[in-house]
């Protein structure tokens, strides 16, 4: 008798954890910061050290474009082709996926670390809409640095990454677009409380040490 009621407790107990663990929402980190600010490297540091899964929304729209018989892949590559911008739903949705896919998998990866988005107002507006109520945003990770050393970065990188956008001219746009787009979104975070920045201008490891700093009061 004992041994069926203490099954019983147990399966409930099993029930319970497995419907938290599909009700728990994803708990996002923004990393922003400029191009060569280095978000990429410290991105990758972190997942050594830390138990979060770093997505990009560039990379999921690529492979996305790239995965045979997708029709959100299709609309993607039409959109490219166009030279049009790809509707941030679509975007949006990728991550939700991603998260939700990581999630099943594996349910203490809960922690997302979402690189170079929101790069603007229109991202962030559908971010709200998608996901209001379904993740956290704990806070932006803002990897702060001048211009002339994210450039010197990116063309040092475009010796060997052989990325065509790693030139002077293109970079200078891309800092003016980032000046002009990505900033006033950290600017917002920051009013409410949410930016969290380290100075990348410096060398990697002295940055991590900053970032690690970061992760171990946010808990």
């Amino acid at each position: 008798m004992i041994g069926v009621l203490l099954g019983n407790v147990s399966q409930r107990a099993q029930s319970l954890l497995y419907r938290v663990s599909l009700t728990m929402k994803p708990q996002v980190v923004f990393v922003l910061g400029g191009p060569g600010a280095g978000k990429g490297t410290q991105c990758s540091k972190i997942v050594e050290n830390y138990s979060y899964t770093h997505l990009s929304a560039g990379d999921l729209l690529r492979a996305e474009r790239a995965r045979e018989g997708s029709e959100s892949g299709q609309l993607i590559d039409n959109y490219i082709k166009e030279g049009k911008i790809v509707p941030v739903e679509i975007t949006i949705n990728l991550l939700k996926k991603a998260m939700e896919e990581t999630m099943q998998k594996d349910d203490k990866k809960f922690r997302f670390l979402i690189d170079g988005f929101p790069r603007n107002e229109d991202n962030l507006t559908g971010w709200n809409t998608v996901m209001d109520g379904k993740a956290d945003v704990k806070f932006v990770l803002f990897f702060d640095c001048s211009n002339e050393v994210c450039i010197d970065r990116c063309l040092e990188r475009g010796k060997s990454s052989g990325r065509t956008d790693d030139n002077r001219e293109s970079l200078e746009k891309r800092i003016q677009t980032y000046l002009q787009s990505t900033r006033p979104i950290i600017d917002l975070y920051e009013k409410l409380g949410k930016v969290r920045t380290v100075d990348a201008s410096r060398s990697l490891d002295k940055v991590f040490a900053d970032v690690k700093a970061v992760l171990d009061k946010e808990g």
